[in-house]
């Protein structure tokens, strides 16, 4: 009997630090996620800048889209490995195709729920400035990211180029700093709030079988927002 509750109190200890690992490992990405966004951010807001007066097209959107998620998967893929020897961490691998797979749905879920608002209070409100929406292109750039962050365990050095290795060393610097880093930190710990919320809902949604049913009604909806698309490019 106290050899069982010896092994039972092992198992939940082990248990614990996987847990808490795990957390750490998804803190930290919402830490990189959150320094990511606000330096690419400064990126779109020259861009913009530079295009004022014009009203972006949708392709110009989602280029951009395609671009900041390729860095984002690749600078991701360079906090799972050891740079100086160049080995990857199965463990943070898996961990982060899993976070950025929940995140990049979650940004989805958040522009339908954007465009759903806009098409029932924002019946006034000129296109160009609802912003561009495509279901097949989120789909698309998302697929693209996913296969890249993949890609990267295959063939390592692709992930290494001089653009991403500045993101990795901007963001571990301002990570550093008292203030910035702190506030950043602190956006961290609300990510894993939300991936846990997000996790525990899917789980929900998936035993209760209406996980299905939003797949299909989505699939349905794509038709509607091509048409959408065609008038915007004709705008």
């Amino acid at each position: 009997m106290n050899e069982l509750l010896a092994v039972l109190g092992n198992c939940l200890k082990n248990l614990q630090i996987c847990i808490m690992e795990l957390l750490n490992f998804i803190f930290r990405l919402g830490v990189v996620f959150a320094i990511f966004g606000f330096l690419f951010g400064l990126f779109e807001i020259g861009l913009m800048i530079l295009q004022t007066g014009r009203v972006r097209s949708i392709w110009e959107s989602y280029t951009v889209k395609l671009v900041k998620y390729l860095f984002l998967v690749s600078v991701t893929f360079m906090f799972c490995m050891n740079l100086d020897e160049g080995k990857i961490s199965p463990y943070h691998f898996t961990i982060a195709s899993c976070t950025l797979l929940i995140y990049f749905v979650g940004k989805l879920q958040s522009k339908q729920e954007q465009q759903a608002l806009f098409a029932q209070f924002g019946k006034n409100i000129p296109l160009g400035k609802m912003g561009n929406f495509s279901l097949k292109a989120e789909i698309a750039v998302i697929s693209i990211s996913i296969a890249l962050f993949v890609l990267f365990l295959m063939f390592p050095f692709l992930a290494s180029n001089k653009f991403s290795l500045w993101f990795h060393d901007s963001i571990l610097n301002i990570e550093d700093t008292p203030v910035f880093g702190f506030i950043f930190k602190i956006i961290g710990f609300f990510f894993v709030v939300n991936m846990i919320m997000k996790v525990l809902n899917g789980i929900t949604l998936i035993m209760s079988g209406r996980a299905f049913v939003k797949v299909r009604s989505g699939i349905h909806s794509s038709k509607d927002d091509d048409k959408f698309d065609d008038f915007e490019e004709m705008n």
